[in-house]
């Protein structure tokens, strides 16, 4: 019998045919996606061309083409300001410590909650420490001025217990800057937590099984596989924040700050609105906002290949 001639399978080919059918999408989603996509042209891309009033002397009478151009002058400027080294600093430690806690704090709440037995009770913790997290900042800024007011709740306490005198919490720095902190944290533990108790279901549950089995109690087994399960979600939260390092949270900031604490409280967010808005020194707030994008989008980048590398974690 004559033998078959068994003809080579280019193995390329066969990938880039593979590859070509997993990239053949139907039309109708493209077309789905279509207005989102000419949405975020018009609002997010078409505007990103007024950064060039950064590099002139804006005049709204003469327009951004007509003003006259002034190069790096605003960015030497900027730089040589004292008071914006405060403002960066000041942006960074609100945004870092908020970072740490907002990790740290979810962290242990989540093994504290995942320990209780009783359901109702469970969801119960679980729905009231999530609620804050739909309140805007408005709101909560009008109960937190309230309540920390020199003759509000917080201070009537601590006088008739602990007899000390009232606490000037938006008024002195140093109290600003723990009351933005602990108000961040506040609100945003609870859905940070679910975050965790997320990855704590998908734990295999035979792991604790054969703990139980080798005689582990409940703090080996939290020891040696709850905290290990949580680390890699863990490592993925801490270093997608890092995009967000130069953010300080506009909204609450603004709602509660006033010119006492300008030195300690004001961010580079705020400093822009009143340098732009308030004062119309349109090019300088504008020379700001872009070194801080520039400087957000590198760590943005940074971030993702952190995740990814310690953690296998990307989006595309």
């Amino acid at each position: 019998m004559e033998a078959k001639t068994v003809q080579p399978v280019n193995l390329e080919t066969t990938r880039s045919i593979k590859r070509k059918r997993t990239y053949k999408q139907p039309w109708m989603l493209h077309f789905m996606v279509l207005p989102a996509a000419i949405l975020v042209f018009i609002f997010s891309y078409i505007p990103m061309t007024g950064i060039i009033m950064a590099f002139k002397d804006y005049k709204p009478a003469l327009g951004i083409v007509d003003s006259p151009w002034v190069g790096l002058k605003h960015f030497r400027y900027m730089f040589e300001n004292d008071y914006f080294m405060q403002i960066a600093w000041n942006t960074l430690f609100f945004a870092c410590s908020k970072m740490i806690m907002n990790l740290i704090i979810p962290f242990l709440f989540a093994l504290l909650l995942n320990e209780v037995r009783k359901m109702a009770l469970k969801r119960t913790i679980q729905t009231l420490v999530y609620l804050p997290h739909f309140l805007s900042w408005v709101t909560l800024s009008g109960i937190l001025i309230d309540m920390l007011a020199q003759t509000g709740i917080v201070n009537q306490f601590i006088s008739n217990v602990f007899g000390i005198k009232p606490i000037f919490f938006l008024g002195d720095g140093n109290w600003f800057r723990f009351t933005i902190i602990f108000s961040d944290v506040w609100k945003e533990f609870g859905f940070n937590t679910i975050i965790f108790l997320a990855a704590l279901s998908g734990i295999n549950p035979s792991l604790y099984e054969a703990a139980e089995v080798d005689g582990a109690t409940r703090w080996k087994q939290t020891m040696h596989i709850t905290i290990p399960s949580l680390i890699p979600i863990a490592i993925v939260i801490a270093t997608l924040a890092l995009g967000n390092v130069l953010n300080a949270n506009f909204d609450q900031v603004f709602n509660l700050y006033s010119p006492l604490v300008y030195q300690q409280g004001d961010i580079i967010d705020t400093f822009v609105y009143r340098e732009g808005l308030l004062s119309g020194q349109f090019s300088f707030a504008t020379a700001v906002s872009l070194i801080k994008s520039v400087i957000s989008l590198i760590l943005i980048v940074i971030s993702y290949r952190l995740a990814y590398k310690f953690a296998g974690y990307r989006i595309f």
